[in-house]
């Protein structure tokens, strides 16, 4: 019986280690979906046009080296407030969410707009200085010349993009559990993400 986790956040929340942690332990298959919105991203600053890039979309467009570029990933909230673009993508999700066996999907907007009938569903967030420094660390160590201010002005603004867009906003669902890992250790997210889970699968099954 398929059962889909859910999981929506800001940028370096933790939302995609705890995904792939929640995937590995249940056995589930695992959609970074901010992926397909890095690579149209990616397909622009290339001369694409973002409308005709999502229609065309092809699986091998996730493997771009750029995708985890810090502007890739402006590139991708610009092209993310598109509502074309967000249909053109919307399908290949849904499809994802009930495939058998199990789906963890990972994004803005999947509790809420994408596939809200989801059986567990996430909120993962943290402090934007926090999520800063995560960044400019991961950054750093793949040798980017970004300052900690800038990383945290490029947070700032994304945050803003992604929250206040007229189309597929992002933000808590209404029966999604909050997660803020600004003050936990990776174990301490995963655990309490995996114990939501659990408790949702037990539920499901009474």
């Amino acid at each position: 019986m398929p059962f889909t986790v859910a999981i929506d956040g800001p940028a370096a929340a933790g939302k995609g280690t705890i995904s792939r942690a929640i995937a590995a332990h249940f056995g589930f298959a695992h959609l970074d979906t901010g992926l397909l919105y890095r690579a149209v991203g990616a397909c622009v600053m290339d001369g694409a046009d973002p409308i005709e890039a999502a229609q065309s979309l092809q699986p091998d467009a996730l493997e771009d080296g750029r995708l985890r570029t810090a502007e890739v990933a402006q590139a991708a909230s610009r092209v993310a407030v598109i509502p074309e673009v967000r249909a053109a993508l919307l399908d290949f999700q849904r499809d994802f969410a009930r495939r058998p066996g199990g789906a963890v999907l990972d994004g803005r907007d999947i509790c809420t707009v994408i596939y809200p009938q989801a059986e567990a569903q996430l909120f993962v967030t943290a402090s934007a200085e926090v999520r800063a420094e995560r960044r400019w660390k991961e950054l750093s160590a793949k040798g980017g010349g970004r300052t900690l201010e800038q990383v945290l002005e490029d947070v700032r603004v994304r945050d803003a993009r992604d929250s206040e867009r007229d189309t597929a906003p992002m933000k808590p669902a209404a029966g999604a559990r909050v997660i803020d890992t600004s003050d936990m250790t990776i174990d301490e997210a995963v655990t309490a993400a995996v114990s939501h889970v659990e408790a949702c699968r037990s539920a499901r099954q009474l």
